[in-house]
């Protein structure tokens, strides 16, 4: 409705100019709606987002751990194999050793009590050779009195004469007997001496070789050990073997149910990504609706219709042109330069966090903007803040209260550090750029620390010798 039917309905009837203004009301508490909404999406793609990039890394992952257990199942199948072979080596070879330990202490056992056997029997034949030995002495010894009792029968038969012919006869005899028997007890003597000597070093040997023996033996009974450590590490194999044949089809098992969790994850990934695209699609659609209920706004504005956020627009409108004019009057000082005043040269402060950043034109803004700025605030109770921006959404210089210096903490940062930084989301590149006589638009000021507030943005654009510098903006409560 243009102003000239505004200007048409006359005060008899009030009816029409109530409807207009229900409009106007209506309209406001739409795009209201519409930006609460248009920020629930906004969050919702972001989620959606979010939530693609988590499902494809977590197909990503299961892909990673799908092929680790794919290494896994063939160590483990190697393992298997290996386990099978040990076992089976170590039992044939412990029937073997077994076998073998069992024979060796045997025989090891039987030579012992042999060589025990033989050192006793020498022991024994050592006895029997003492005691022919001592008989060989007293034989001896009797026939060294036999030849002195034949001697002494000579003598006594030769005195005799023919009477004792006879005794002398026979003493000669036993004394031939004795010299016969004395040489031949003499060499039995040394022989039995040579024999006792062979058999001492005989014995001397038995003992050494019957305490081998013995320490054989006693070895043996070690050996009789390992061979039962053989056994029981063949058994440990064996169990082994079990552990890892069990393990093994654990992780066969872990690999279905991780290519199982693979595939599952693959259609959740292309659910996600198709809920993202619609979620896009709606981010887009609403947006279009916002800009259409924003474009309604303005026509109804255009139109004369007065709404409750008349006044600020007005308002608006007003402080651009005079900022846009005190620009013009710097420039025309020699204050600053249109080349310094345009200055997208953005330089970050360094450590600053929510990142700040400086211009050649803020000096100049925290110089003039202030004055006009702040008054602001107090001309309606519904004004949150008041600030210029440029085209990008470079905000230099904000109201007092938003423009502490920054602490350690980003999240207070965000909320009362708002001086020097970027604004570039849909609301404050669009409060920049836009070249309308102004444009209200409805959305969720970001207060940091995930708070939002539904507001209204009123804007309107900054000229400065014709050139489009940015635009001024009244937030208020909606």
């Amino acid at each position: 409705m243009s102003s000239a039917v505004l200007r048409r309905v006359g005060p008899a009837d009030e009816r029409p100019r109530q409807s207009l203004s229900d409009i106007g009301d209506r309209s406001g508490h739409l795009g209201v709606e519409i930006a609460d909404m248009a920020g629930l999406i906004g969050d919702l793609a972001a989620l959606g987002h979010q939530q693609t990039a988590q499902a494809r890394a977590a197909v990503a992952a299961a892909r990673d751990m799908n092929a680790t257990h794919a290494e896994l199942a063939a160590a483990m199948d190697s393992a298997r194999h290996s386990a099978v072979l040990t076992r089976t080596t170590l039992s044939e070879s412990a029937v073997t050793v077994s076998s073998t330990i069992a024979t060796t202490i045997e025989k090891i056992e039987r030579l012992g009590s042999g060589a025990i056997a033989l050192r006793e029997s020498i022991q024994s034949v050592a006895a029997t050779i003492d005691r022919v030995e001592k008989a060989s002495a007293a034989i001896q010894d009797i026939a060294q009195e036999t030849q002195l009792l034949a001697l002494n029968a000579s003598v006594e038969a030769a005195r005799a004469g023919d009477a004792g012919r006879g005794f002398a006869i026979i003493a000669a005899t036993v004394k031939r007997l004795a010299d016969q028997i004395r040489p031949l007890s003499i060499d039995n003597q040394r022989n039995l001496n040579e024999l006792m000597r062979t058999l001492d070093s005989v014995l001397d040997e038995a003992g050494q070789n019957a305490e081998t023996a013995q320490a054989a033996i006693a070895e043996s009974n070690k050996a009789r050990q390992t061979g039962t450590a053989l056994e029981t590490l063949t058994l440990t194999a064996e169990r082994l073997s079990a552990d890892i044949d069990a393990m093994a089809r654990s992780v066969d098992k872990s690999s279905q149910c991780y290519e199982s969790l693979r595939n599952g994850l693959r259609h959740l990934v292309a659910s996600v990504k198709l809920g993202d695209a619609k979620l896009t699609e709606a981010e887009a659609r609403v947006e279009s609706i916002l800009g259409i209920s924003e474009d309604f706004i303005l026509f109804i504005a255009e139109s004369g219709i007065e709404t409750p956020d008349t006044p600020i627009i007005a308002l608006c409108q007003e402080t651009a042109q005079r900022i846009g004019a005190m620009f013009e009057k710097a420039v025309a000082r020699g204050d600053i330069t249109m080349a310094d005043l345009f200055d997208e040269n953005y330089r970050a402060v360094e450590g600053s966090d929510p990142l700040q950043h400086m211009t050649r034109f803020v000096a100049l803004t925290d110089r003039i903007l202030p004055e006009i700025q702040e008054p602001i605030l107090g001309a309606d109770p519904r004004i949150a803040f008041c600030a210029a921006v440029d085209r990008n959404g470079y905000l230099p210089t904000h109201n007092l209260v938003y423009s502490k210096p920054q602490g350690s903490d980003p999240v207070w940062n965000s909320a009362n550090c708002r001086n020097r930084r970027i604004f570039n989301d849909r609301t404050g590149l669009s409060a920049g750029r836009s070249t309308k006589p102004f444009l209200l638009q409805t959305y969720r000021r970001d207060m940091g620390g995930g708070n939002f507030v539904l507001m209204k943005d009123a804007s309107a654009p900054i000229t400065v010798r014709g050139r489009h510098w940015g635009g001024f903006r009244i937030g208020f409560k909606v």
